[in-house]
């Protein structure tokens, strides 16, 4: 069928291998929202977003649709360096022709998108998660400073990398949350010293967190600090996966 498939398409003389070809390029084009999450920053901005948006209580305020959609253009200004390295290093020598197998194109491409991650696991120093899978994948952690980044296999390296990711937006979303929860605080006593139990402090509190994060600029220094947060150019190095951590 794919055979067939293929020889309808005008011009397309690949036979069965061309058809192959297709249906791995759908395959990679469907894989691309999952690659995005996992292999990118966009995990990490897009729960610190929602964290804030809780500590507003703004309810529906803004929509799902602007906080996943800051979040995808944030990722890609950050993703930008790497990126060009993966145009660069992979897609230009493929349609030049210099390579011509599709497994040197993909672990040149893949390259950029390690270095990157490695940068974010060391800039947080969270190797813990890194090393619970090599342990679990039977790989010798005894010894951390004799590993090297070239031990470390996409299968491992991209749900350490998740978890990275999951546990430094979540502090960061804690510090953004803290001072809408002490605002929350001062006014749910306020109101009870008051004898006013019977209104809810989230109606008298809203106004109050809106104001403040208007005036400190809140958007601009909630999104510049997690941009900031990303170690956005990545060297092109296999060093040591550690230098201090343990398992």
């Amino acid at each position: 069928m794919l055979e067939s498939a293929s020889q309808a398409i005008p011009g397309f003389e690949g036979g069965l291998s061309g058809a192959l070809n297709i249906l791995i390029l759908l395959t990679v084009l469907t894989l691309i929202p999952a690659i995005m999450l996992m292999c990118t920053s966009f995990v990490r901005f897009v729960i610190v977003l929602g964290l804030l948006k809780q500590a507003l209580g703004t309810q529906s305020l803004p929509p799902p649709q602007v906080i996943t959609g800051l979040a995808f253009f944030m990722t890609l200004v950050v993703m930008a360096p790497t990126l060009d390295r993966i145009h660069a290093e992979a897609l230009e020598p493929y349609q030049r022709g210099e390579i011509t197998n599709q497994m040197e194109m993909w672990n040149r491409a893949k390259q950029p998108l390690r270095d990157f991650m490695f940068a974010q696991i060391d800039a947080a120093e969270n190797h813990s998660a890194l090393f619970m899978m090599l342990n679990y994948r039977g790989v010798d952690t005894s010894e951390p400073e004799k590993l090297t980044r070239a031990d470390v296999d996409m299968l491992t390296l991209v749900p350490a990398y998740m978890l990275s990711e999951l546990k430094i937006a979540f502090l960061m979303g804690f510090r953004v949350y803290l001072p809408f929860l002490v605002i929350d605080m001062v006014i749910a006593s306020v109101l009870i010293s008051m004898s006013m139990m019977m209104l809810p402090p989230v109606l008298i509190s809203l106004p109050f967190k809106v104001l403040l994060f208007v005036l400190v600029d809140g958007w601009t220094l909630v999104v510049g600090s997690l941009m900031e947060s990303v170690v956005a150019h990545a060297p092109a190095v296999a060093e040591v996966v550690s230098t201090g951590a343990g398992p």
